[in-house]
């Protein structure tokens, strides 16, 4: 296993570059909020716990270039620099719960210095890093008594180390725990179009762990369900609303529907900052719209004709009818999913 993200000894923050995946193993250090932020911007590093870790890290480091004692005008920066990093994406709702944690630490704190107040804003980051590889690991073996010996899963888009801190990942964390239990299992990965995630980043952690893989294109899903081959569905989640509907990559939505029709029970991986019950549906989740070259372009080569209109939504939300359950670190929801979500929430 690896990590995805690291904070080192004197602060820097340091991502493994996921848009050099799989043929160069980059790593990118950053050393203030700009460089953070860029590197959320930009998919240096991407998945929704991963990005939250990334916004406290970004907190920590960022507050180290802010050079006064007063600490009225101290937290006057640290709400400038939240308020930039939460500008860096919008649907991953752990973005979010990260930045208020931070903020939430810097308004509640009764450091009587600014160095003081520093030191605590770099232990809470480091504590949220902590807490992403337990409860990821947690979460895993949790989803891992879905998985019976001999299954073929889907999977969709990265929601593996790579989509978090490092160690086990969410839905890929699932099907990680299950293989080292001895399950006998199979993987098709669909290759997640147009970022790739899916056959750059999927398949690289699938063979990194020796587990069986197939990678297949996104159209392809369809036709395995029809023959038969898939047994179970299991996939990651940006955000999940108070009722159950799941926004997660692009291509989520079709798969549920095509589950459906073929009766293959799909399951939700996400740990409990992913649900935002301030809102009561799907529809309420902001959706991203993400670049054109991503659509236009495959490695700086453009496979589309200049001038074409291009639609490049980032995300899908699938409803809660279509989910057969939600696995988190506290336990697996199954429907009713906003009652179920509201007995977690309160154990």
């Amino acid at each position: 296993m690896f990590n995805t993200v690291e904070i080192l000894d004197d602060g820097t923050v340091r991502f493994i570059d996921q848009r050099k995946l799989p043929t160069e193993e980059v790593f990118v250090d950053c050393c203030d909020c700009d460089s953070v932020y860029n590197a959320i911007k930009d998919m240096v590093v991407r998945g929704a716990p991963a990005i939250g870790v990334a916004a406290a890290a970004g907190v920590a480091v960022g507050v180290n270039c802010i050079d006064t004692e007063d600490m009225d005008l101290f937290k006057i920066e640290v709400n400038k620099i939240c308020d930039h990093l939460v500008s860096s994406r919008p649907t991953a709702v752990n973005l979010f719960w990260a930045i208020e944690r931070m903020r939430n630490l810097v308004a509640k704190s009764s450091a009587d210095s600014v160095s003081k107040l520093k030191g605590e804003i770099s232990h809470e980051a480091a504590k949220v890093l902590k807490e992403d590889r337990e409860i990821n690991k947690s979460m895993a073996y949790i989803g891992a008594e879905l998985i019976d010996d001999g299954d073929v899963i889907l999977t969709h888009c990265n929601a593996g180390a790579l989509a978090t801190s490092g160690g086990y990942g969410t839905a890929l964390g699932v099907i990680k725990a299950a293989h080292e239990q001895g399950k006998n299992i199979e993987v098709y990965a669909d290759e997640t179009r147009p970022f790739l995630q899916g056959a750059r980043l999927t398949a690289w952690e699938l063979l990194k762990e020796g587990i069986k893989a197939n990678l297949i294109t996104d159209n392809m899903a369809g036709y395995f369900m029809n023959k038969g081959v898939i047994k179970k569905i299991i996939v990651g989640a940006d955000r999940i609303a108070a009722n159950g509907d799941t926004a997660n990559k692009i291509g989520t939505y079709s798969l549920s529907v095509l589950a459906k029709e073929h009766n293959i029970p799909l399951y939700i991986v996400a740990p409990l900052s992913t649900i935002d019950r301030n809102i009561p549906d799907g529809s309420h989740i902001p959706i991203e719209e993400r670049p054109e070259e991503e659509v236009t372009h495959i490695k700086g080569i453009r496979v589309a004709p200049e001038g074409i209109t291009i639609k490049n939504p980032a995300f899908d939300v699938t409803p809660h009818k279509n989910i057969a359950a939600i696995v988190t670190d506290k336990g697996i929801i199954r429907a009713p999913f906003d009652k179920g979500i509201k007995e977690l929430f309160n154990k």
